[in-house]
């Protein structure tokens, strides 16, 4: 299913994307043909079967690991490494903070490597905290707080720095269900507050739908786009309401037979979705 979406052009571009793992028998694909382009101001999830290369693409998208073949690129830039206008958290980016600086220390310090006067970084950090409903733990220290909350401080982190487009490698899947809800509910406002554009990468089809305006869903190993579904649910979501409407479960009914249908297929079927929103 192709989704149109006229408002807005392309931010970030796919375009055919290849990666291969070198090995001394010639190499492992992992991704196969990648295209796929996400309109600004999107929030886009992307699912797949287990071992799919979900986080191997995001990391190829980030700039974190070389593409053998195909292109990245970002604002009509090609991406060759970390770009300045992106950010990244990672599942269980909690683990990355510093124990031994403040909540608040942990926030500026990327703000600080760009150069950012301590004026700057204080007001970035604290707009970022209130954000994410952490306005009183600045002082605090990583160790104090429970999981939960230090997952709100990496993502308090990443928007502080203003970027573009945030890419999001499962950061709930480490947390209970009733924090997961709680955080899945925080990025939607976030989403909706700051219009930065989102890609969340999940295994879990209930919250893809429950998130995103739209829905890759991508086939085993070696990758491709399988399908890439509108999700037309209202804007205004809640845990309980969206979660027991009949769209939502034949949205998640949809996307659960693609999954299923992926792990019989090896990087065999793809559709075309270009500019799609």
């Amino acid at each position: 299913m192709k989704a149109e979406r006229k408002d807005a052009a392309p931010l970030l571009v796919v375009d055919h994307l290849k990666k291969v793992y070198p090995t001394p028998d010639g190499g492992v694909e992992a991704v196969r043909d990648l295209h796929f382009s996400v309109p600004a101001g999107q929030l886009a999830c992307i699912v797949g079967p287990s071992g799919a290369g979900k986080t191997t693409l995001l990391k190829c998208i980030a700039g974190l690991l070389p593409i053998t073949s195909g292109s990245v690129s970002l604002l009509g830039e090609g991406v060759t490494g970390p770009p300045q206008a992106m950010a990244v958290v990672f599942q269980e980016n909690g683990r990355s903070l510093f124990p031994w600086m403040s909540v608040q220390a942990n926030v500026e310090l990327p703000l600080k490597s760009a150069g950012l006067s301590r004026d700057e970084r204080r007001r970035r950090a604290e707009e970022a905290l209130h954000a994410v409903g952490l306005d009183e733990v600045g002082g605090s220290y990583p160790w104090q707080l429970s999981g939960g909350m230090q997952q709100r401080v990496a993502i308090a982190r990443a928007i502080a720095y203003q970027p573009k487009v945030l890419l999001m490698d499962e950061p709930f899947a480490a947390v209970d269900a009733q924090t997961r809800a709680d955080l899945e509910d925080l990025i939607r406002t976030i989403w909706m507050q700051l219009g930065v554009t989102i890609l969340f990468v999940t295994h879990d089809i209930d919250e893809s739908v429950y998130l995103g305006e739209r829905v890759i869903v991508l086939s085993n190993s070696p990758t491709v786009v399988q399908d890439d579904i509108a999700i037309d649910l209202p804007a205004e979501r809640d845990q309980l309401t969206t979660r027991n409407a009949p769209r939502f479960a034949e949205l998640r009914g949809r996307i659960y037979e693609q999954i299923q249908r992926a792990k019989h297929n090896r990087g065999t079927e793809s559709i075309q979705v270009a500019d799609a929103g």
